[in-house]
Formats: C-alpha cells, sequence, structure tokens
C-alpha cells in the first residue's frame, strides 16, 4: 500500500489519451457539510480549494434519497427501480418484503464496464451496498461489474478483511480502525493510479464517511452508542474526510497525473441526522425524503484546463444517472446499448458551455408501505415520487394522493406548495409522473 508522503515526485504528464476519472461518492453528506457550499459544521478547506480549482454545481441531485439506488444510479445510468432497488438492500427477507432482488443484475450496463472496454484499468475502493452481506452469499463479485481491483466493506460480496473483523459495519477489531478507513482508501486509490500511470484509470473512491456512527478516534470506540450520533463526534469524522481529500489532491500531483485527471465529489444522499436543518442549509427534508435536501447533493467538477475553475454554476439541473453518458462521452467509450439509458450528456455544463436540459427527471422511493424508512422529523417525510422539469419540482404519492408542487427556482426549500394554484400544471406533471412509474418493472419481471 502506497502513502503519500512516500510517492517519488513525477514530472507532469502530457498526453492525447482519455482522462483518469476518479468518482469520489461521500456517504450521507449534505450540502451544509461543505463550507463552500456555506456549511458550518467543521471547516473543509481541502474540498473548497478543490471546488475553486473546477466548478461547483448546485442543481446536482442523486437518483435516490437512500445508499442502494443511489448508487445503482451511478453505476448503470439508469433509474434504479429499472433494476428492481427503491430502497437500501438487506437480508433477503427485508429485500423481498420491498419487493427489491437481492442485488444488482451484472448484466446491467456498467460504467466500469463501459470504460475497461476502451483500455481502462478499473478500481473500486470503497463501500458498494449494490447486493452481498448479511444472507445474501450468491451476489455477483465486484470484478463482475467491470472492475480489475477492489477493497471494499461489509455490505459486499467480498469484504475486504482488514476492514471487517467480524459479520458487521465495523467492530473495534478491525485492523484497519473505523477512523482510518478513509486514508486507507485514498491510499489504494494512489496505488492504483501509480501502478497504471501510462494508462487511463477509472475509480470509483466510496468512502463509508460521513456516515454514522460518527467514531472519529480511539477514545470515541467504547462510548455509547447515542455519543457517535453527536455533532463534536460528526465534526472530526468531517475534518479528517476533508484532510484525505487533500492527500488524494496532493498525490495526484506528485504522480505527474494533475492534468489529465477528471476528479467528481458528490454525495450518495443527503444527511441524517441532519441537526435541524443546518446540514442541508436550509433545505427541507433528510436522507429518506425525495425533498430537496434528500437529493440535492454537492457536486463539484476538477478537471484542468477542461473544467473551468473558479465557477458556480447555479442553473444546470443534473442528475446522477448522467454521469455514465456523460463520462462515454469525454472518453470516447461506447454507450451501453443494451439497455436505454436514463441519464444525459452534461459534459457541456462540465465544460462551461451552453447546455440547457429539456428532459425531466423522475424519482422513486420505495415500492410500498414496507420499504419506507421515515424521517424521523414528520415535515420531512415526502411523498414517494417526484418529478424535476425545470423550475418546476413535483412530489406526488404513487395512487395519485398528496400533490405538492413547487418553484424551485424560487422556493428552493420547498416552504410554498403552489399546486392549488397552477392546477394545469400539477395535471401535466403527474399524467407523466404516475405513467413513469406504471412502466417500471415489478420483481417478477427481473427474475434472478
Amino acid at each position: 500500500m502506497v502513502s503519500f508522503f512516500s510517492l517519488p515526485a513525477f514530472s507532469q504528464k502530457t498526453t492525447s489519451r482519455p482522462p483518469n476519472i476518479i468518482l469520489i461518492l461521500v456517504d450521507d453528506m449534505g450540502v451544509g457539510d461543505v463550507g463552500c457550499y456555506g456549511g458550518k459544521v467543521a471547516p473543509t478547506p481541502n474540498i473548497d480549494r478543490f471546488a475553486m480549482e473546477g466548478t461547483r454545481f448546485t442543481q446536482y441531485y442523486s437518483g435516490s434519497p437512500i445508499c442502494s439506488p443511489s448508487r445503482v444510479a451511478l453505476t448503470t445510468g439508469m433509474t434504479p427501480a429499472r433494476w428492481n432497488i427503491t430502497s437500501y438492500l438487506s437480508n433477503k427477507k427485508h429485500n423481498r418484503t420491498c419487493e427489491m432482488a437481492d442485488f444488482l443484475d451484472p448484466s446491467a450496463p456498467s460504467v466500469a464496464r463501459a470504460l475497461r472496454q476502451n483500455g481502462y484499468r478499473t478500481a473500486h475502493f470503497g463501500k458498494w451496498h449494490m447486493g452481498g452481506g448479511r444472507d445474501v452469499t450468491e451476489a455477483p463479485g465486484i470484478p463482475e461489474y467491470g472492475f480489475d481491483e477492489y477493497s471494499s466493506t461489509y455490505e459486499s460480496p467480498d469484504p475486504d478483511p482488514l476492514l471487517t473483523a467480524t459479520n458487521w459495519i465495523w467492530s473495534k477489531e478491525d485492523s484497519i480502525k473505523r477512523w482510518n478507513r478513509t486514508a486507507y482508501f485514498v491510499d489504494k486509490t494512489l496505488e492504483f493510479l501509480a501502478k497504471n500511470r501510462e494508462g487511463a484509470s477509472y475509480i470509483n473512491l466510496w468512502p463509508d464517511d460521513v456516515h454514522t456512527p460518527w467514531i472519529p478516534d480511539a477514545e470515541t470506540i467504547d462510548v455509547h452508542p447515542r455519543d457517535s450520533q453527536k455533532l463534536p463526534s460528526l465534526e472530526k469524522v468531517l475534518v479528517e474526510l476533508d484532510t484525505q481529500i487533500g492527500r488524494l489532491m496532493a498525490g495526484i500531483k506528485a504522480l505527474g497525473l494533475d492534468e489529465n485527471t477528471l476528479v467528481i465529489f458528490t454525495s450518495d444522499n443527503g444527511p441524517l441526522p441532519a441537526f435541524g436543518d443546518r446540514r442541508t442549509v436550509g433545505l427541507r427534508g433528510t436522507k429518506l425524503s425525495l425533498y430537496e435536501g434528500g437529493i440535492r447533493m454537492p457536486f463539484i467538477v476538477r478537471y484542468p484546463g477542461k473544467v473551468p475553475a473558479g465557477r458556480v454554476n447555479e442553473q444546470d439541473v443534473m442528475v446522477a444517472m448522467d454521469l455514465m453518458p456523460t463520462f462515454c462521452k469525454i472518453t470516447n467509450s461506447p454507450v451501453p446499448s443494451s439497455e436505454r439509458l436514463d441519464g444525459i450528456d452534461v459534459s457541456d455544463a462540465w465544460f462551461g458551455k451552453k447546455f440547457a436540459r429539456k428532459q425531466p427527471i423522475f424519482w422513486e422511493y420505495g415500492r410500498n408501505h414496507e420499504s419506507f424508512v421515515y424521517p424521523p422529523d414528520a415535515e420531512d417525510v415526502s411523498p414517494n415520487l417526484a418529478m424535476r422539469l425545470g423550475a418546476w419540482k413535483l412530489t406526488i404519492n404513487d395512487d395519485g394522493t398528496d400533490a405538492q408542487l413547487f418553484d424551485i427556482k424560487k422556493d428552493a426549500p420547498e416552504m410554498r406548495n403552489v399546486a392549488t394554484q397552477n392546477p394545469k400544471i400539477v395535471q401535466e406533471m403527474s399524467q407523466q409522473l404516475l405513467a413513469w412509474r406504471k412502466s417500471l418493472p415489478s420483481l417478477t419481471n427481473r427474475a434472478q
């Protein structure tokens, strides 16, 4: 394993080959966890510097307000419900009760597989949570999704033994302690880049920070479980995450790969607990909610010389499913044709060119009432379907009840439901959204 401080210095490589791509997916991070988005939880100077060296987007959405489907959206470029994953994956009984598959079908499109077919070396370091763990022992291995190397945690088919001394998410007996996991995954990333320096690399860097429990040091390991969800513990974990992002970027530069490496920084879904709206900077909702606080994420793109530096893009709407076609366009890789992708190429927006999204975005959270894990605050509990079209956002239940309409450009915190003032817009959007929901497969249509 390479440590940044032992990396040899290389001169900057100038090459015409496609860029390295590193997708940093933080776990349960809200926009209010990052200083450059107005967050005040803890200082994040390295992430803020990263944003100043690239473009920061303010209207990017995850594919779901909960982990498993949000990761499927990024991996496949498709609405996760198309693969029967609409809530978090757990044991087989839970998955079947929620009308879900036990794991992502390996025949689904995969970013890593698409890029590997174009000569990329691929790696996944961090949380997986797209199948495996608990009693799901037959989940496909991570290489079946197109990855050459990997190191993952408990909720995966191939947990790293250094991270999983026991059959659970973490343990005080783990060789790599909870508070050192992000550093471990950053070291794995730098090692992979160093080994493949002459070629192109695609890397998922998916730490399980800043998901609870927050165990920032050895002194916290034996505290009462409630103390691992208090703000001071989050502050320390967030500071360590920021430090490791700084190590990563310094390591890329030391390898001479900075000018030809595209790095994306985002989160899988909103925060929980959110400490009021402190971690969502005023947006309504948290993880487990289709209101903005549950699905509007920090999103920063850095690619020297290609992506404008120091820019804030407040107008372009993007979603996790867009990353697959965008990566394929940037790397000149064929877009998988076996399935119709739901995302679109948004590279023009990344590169500072004119871009206007015309396609609606749709979300489903949970296939039935058993699928829902509800936010602790009643005002954050949203209907289970949502749609964004232009400035309008509609939320509605799949039985057509509780339609709520918001003008997101004027009311990002979703405090003013204007459905009664705009009945025609509600009718048109409801028809589209409910027809989309009806078109989704049931579990019996995709037998495993």
